[in-house]
């Protein structure tokens, strides 16, 4: 299991090969990358997103091995930036490693699910219009009722 906070960006490719190597026991391997969005009415200059050194990684590391023990996962990967991010740029990456692919799915929504609802990020979107902090969504918290 390995988490990642940090500020650069992160190489899609090389980290989904490198989490997939070797991998002789795992019927599946599941990513998902999440990517900064625009805004639809008042263009997106950059999102800046804070976090709480060794508080963030300790929640992430929490929530990873409760996916890998929930879902009989053989690995599981979180990486999550911060700092100024533009539309366009990769903004998170999860990898779930299973013997079946239900398993593989389900830890890899999971560990979205919490990702995108309860990890200790602060996110503010920056628009010519000034910036404003991202608020919680219903859907998102709903989303951690199936869990």
């Amino acid at each position: 299991m390995r988490i990642l906070v940090q500020e650069a960006p992160f190489d899609l490719g090389a980290e989904t090969a490198a989490f997939a190597a070797g991998r002789k026991d795992m019927g599946a391997i599941v990513t998902f990358t999440g990517v900064v969005r625009d805004l639809p009415d008042d263009p997106l200059e950059v999102m800046e997103i804070e976090h709480y050194p060794g508080m963030t990684e300790s929640a992430l590391s929490d929530i990873a091995e409760q996916a890998v023990a929930r879902f009989r996962l053989g690995d599981a990967l979180v990486i999550h930036r911060f700092g100024a991010l533009k539309p366009g740029e990769m903004i998170m990456m999860v990898a779930t490693a299973a013997p079946h692919r239900k398993d593989a799915f389900e830890g890899a929504e999971f560990l979205m699910d919490y990702l995108k609802s309860r990890a200790p990020f602060w996110k503010r979107e920056v628009t010519r219009q000034g910036a404003d902090w991202v608020q919680a969504k219903d859907e998102d918290e709903d989303a951690l009722t199936r869990w």
